[in-house]
This record gives C-alpha cells, structure tokens and sequence, in this order.
C-alpha cells in the first residue's frame, strides 16, 4: 500500500484553500462544495469543509489537540521560510541536524506544517 490522500478538515475551506494553494503553492486538482483536492507532489490533500459557521480570521494559535504534522520538501528550508514570513505565515526558526534541516510553521486554522529538507 501507499499514501495517496490526507483529508485536512477545516473550518474556512475558502481561507484554507487560499493557504495551500496561493501560498504554498500547491495545484488545484479538483474542486467542489465544501471538498478540494491539492496536488501535494506525489500525494494529495483534500480539504474537507465542516459544517457550521467558519470561524473570524484572527491571526492562528498552534493546535494542541492534533497529532498530525503536514511536511512538505523543499530544497532551501531557509529562503522558503523567509517567503513564507514575507506573506505573513507564522514561522518558527529553522533547525539543522546533520544534513537535514526543517522548519515548522502555522496554516490559517493552526495546524503545524513543516518545510524540509528531508
């Protein structure tokens, strides 16, 4: 078996798919109410609305209650992290070990993301 598909459950679809699309880059593979899929470079992430009222946009608090981290490759963690600071992403420092260095960062709603070398 292999990865194909992670479902990201979000609670502003319209801001979230602005995130993963306008800012991180990733490409619209379809699109339907309350349901995106993004080409993730060999797999795919599927933005899946929750019911309700999305939330005000206030700046993101990192989630405590999620034990999922998103990682997403990049070749240069510290210019994609300085991009990423100047669209206003919060970001945290870039940390190297050895010949992999990684850097977490907060989507919209919270969640941990991490750019990587690895």
């Amino acid at each position: 078996m292999r990865l194909t598909q992670v479902v990201l459950f979000v609670a502003d679809l319209p801001r979230m798919r602005h995130f993963y699309e306008a800012t991180l880059g990733l490409a619209v593979v379809s699109a339907e109410e309350g349901f995106v899929r993004l080409d993730a470079g060999g797999s795919v992430l599927a933005l899946h609305a929750l019911r309700g009222e999305p939330p005000a946009a206030i700046p993101a608090v990192a989630r405590q209650d999620s034990y999922l981290k998103l990682c997403f490759h990049t070749d240069d963690v510290p210019g994609t992290r300085a991009s990423l600071v100047a669209a206003g992403v919060t970001m945290r420092n870039v940390k190297t070990f050895g010949a992999v260095s990684f850097c977490d960062g907060l989507d919209p709603e919270g969640n941990v993301f991490q750019v990587t070398t690895r």
